[in-house]
């Protein structure tokens, strides 16, 4: 049996691509990520950039397969520093590119952690110009039944296939 690929894209999730190439146009703007509510700390370090390529087994028995990107972010005040520059951010990214194989079209994974709670896993949506910021909003990652969403997503697709309008009203074949 072929492995699902599962590197396709949540809803709620962005690619390390999408996020560099709206950072390059942005590069001199501080880039501020937020999580649980609250701005991550001036201070914030890139401590760590990994790549992984994964299979597993699902709760289902279906092998599943995907690429994924993990950025770790030290949540910290240093010194008198201010956020990063976009630029700077893409800049290590870039100079990670050098020793590690990155793929743009991957899943992207925060790892966040402000050196005394345990590290937490969070996804990030699309970055967006705020107040003369980059502003990207990082969302826990959940635990999800994947066996379950392919299943819901299929009953959504033959509703859709199903459902039409008729003389202004929707009639479904249900």
């Amino acid at each position: 049996m072929n492995a699902i690929d599962n590197s396709k894209m949540q809803d709620r999730d962005i690619s390390l691509g999408l996020l560099l190439d709206f950072l390059a146009g942005a590069k001199d703007l501080p880039l501020v990520f937020h999580y649980d509510g609250r701005p991550v700390k001036p201070g914030y370090h890139v401590t760590e950039v990994k790549a992984g390529e994964f299979a597993a087994l699902d709760c289902g028995a279906n092998p599943e397969a995907w690429r994924e990107i993990f950025i770790q972010l030290w949540d910290i005040d240093e010194d008198d520093r201010t956020h990063m520059p976009a630029g700077k951010f893409h800049a290590i990214i870039c100079k990670v590119t050098e020793h590690v194989k990155l793929d743009g079209s991957a899943r992207l994974t925060f790892e966040v952690s402000d050196g005394v709670r345990p590290m937490q896993l969070y996804c990030a949506a699309m970055p967006a110009l705020v107040g003369g910021m980059v502003h990207v909003e990082l969302a826990p990652r959940p635990a999800s039944c994947k066996p379950r969403e392919r299943w819901l997503k299929e009953e959504a697709r033959k509703t859709e296939a199903c459902c039409r309008p008729t003389h202004g009203k929707d009639v479904c074949c249900a």
